[in-house]
């Protein structure tokens, strides 16, 4: 089949979990014998030079980006407050994405057009008026549900207010999205019942994050002499509920922690450090700040620890960890999509208690982390494997093509 996927960031370089999934599935699909094309959004928020994308890349998949400048602007973000209009959407409407599109459809012929999450999508009136490929949706969230949590949470009045704004504007654009177009892949099982539910008569089908096995190789026992005793996180930092869970761990659970293990650190590693962490100052906190390489810090760390109270999907800096053979620490949110077993795969702790239990449990039980890494990594390789997820969804792409418009 030949296939466009439209991404809302470029899949290369795949530094962060957007596009380390949108690039498993550009690779993934070309190795499964489809042919790709891939428009990408350029912007400040993850920007990439044309030429640093390697040049066999740019040939198998086409690729084109076209530069949004996705600043938040105060007056419009203030103005968007009286149009009813989603401001989290109305920030990626281009005339020169939309120029560019335009182009591939009169030029080119496709089976597939695949939106790479929710903010893609506004130009399905312009697909519909030139193209006749069927329109899927790939969910990496429900995004609306990461607005409703952070807002829930929040405990600025006004704030709150705005957030539920946010929240109800991008459910509305949302809701009526999922319903114009001709198939859904979620990411976990959860997010695909809401799907169902919210979307009747549109096919659903759950595909999670893949990885390559035959690139799984085997842990670098070199890389394995932990930083240890030791915790850490390693995740993209410009996301909200990364920021949230990190900041109430310090808060809360650090403390505590630090209070009965003095010579416990905590590291902090991920792109787009937000100011409060960088310059943070508090004891046994080490922040690293954007690291070149995640594997070789994953791999020289001990426990891995994914705070999460908000957001949906799956979380791909834990599959990685996993793969890493890392023991992990998180919340049954941040462990939504994974297959996992508590206690057997990873650990899971929804509050300040059960943080508390968990660590202490890794740190004064012999094995537990060694025996919850191989666990984890034998878990990943076997559900998560890219070839076969590339199978299931080619034979959902069959499925919605046969599908009564």
């Amino acid at each position: 089949m030949r296939i466009l996927l439209l991404c809302n960031k470029s899949p290369w370089p795949p530094l962060e979990g957007g596009p380390i999934a949108m690039n498993a599935m550009a690779t993934g699909l070309l190795e499964a014998g489809h042919q790709v094309k891939v428009l990408a959004i350029n912007s400040n928020k993850y920007n990439v030079s044309l030429q640093s994308v390697p040049e066999e890349y740019r040939k198998r998949t086409g690729f084109q980006t076209v530069y949004i400048d996705l600043s938040v602007k105060p007056w419009p973000a203030f103005l968007n407050l009286f149009t009813g209009k989603s401001y989290h959407v109305e920030r990626f409407i281009s005339l020169e994405f939309s120029s560019a599109l335009t182009t591939i459809l009169k030029t080119e012929k496709f089976d597939i057009i695949q939106f790479e999450t929710l903010f893609t999508s506004p130009d399905l009136h312009v697909i519909r008026s030139l193209s006749d490929a069927r329109i899927v949706l790939r969910a990496h969230n429900i995004e609306h549900l990461i607005w409703q949590r952070s807002a829930a949470g929040c405990r600025n009045p006004l704030k709150k207010l705005y957030l539920r704004h946010l929240a109800r504007t991008l459910k509305r654009y949302e809701l009526k999205t999922i319903n114009e177009v001709d198939g859904i892949v979620a990411i976990t099982e959860k997010d695909a019942a809401f799907f169902r539910q919210a979307a009747p008569g549109i096919p659903v089908t759950a595909i999670p994050f893949g990885i390559r096995v035959e690139d799984a190789g085997n842990i670098d026992t070199k890389l394995t002499e932990k930083i240890f005793p030791g915790l850490f996180h390693l995740g993209s930092m410009n996301w909200i509920p990364n920021q949230e869970g990190i900041g109430w761990f310090i808060r809360k659970v650090w403390p505590i922690i630090y209070g009965k293990h003095q010579d416990l650190r905590f590291y902090l590693a991920g792109r787009e450090m937000p100011g409060w962490l960088k310059n943070i100052n508090v004891p046994g906190i080490v922040v690293d700040g954007e690291v070149p390489d995640a594997r070789s810090y994953m791999f020289s760390h001990g426990i891995m620890i994914v705070p999460l109270f908000s957001g949906s999907g799956i979380r791909i800096k834990i599959i990685e960890g996993m793969l890493a053979g890392k023991a992990i620490i998180t919340t049954a949110i941040g462990a939504e999509g994974i297959s996992y077993t508590d206690g057997i795969n990873l650990l899971i702790a929804n509050d300040l208690d059960g943080f508390i239990d968990a660590i202490e449990k890794c740190l004064n039980t012999p094995g537990l982390v060694e025996n919850l890494g191989r666990q984890a990594r034998e878990l990943v390789i076997k559900k998560h494997n890219n070839t076969d997820l590339m199978q299931n969804i080619s034979d959902f792409y069959i499925k919605i093509q046969q599908h009564p418009v």
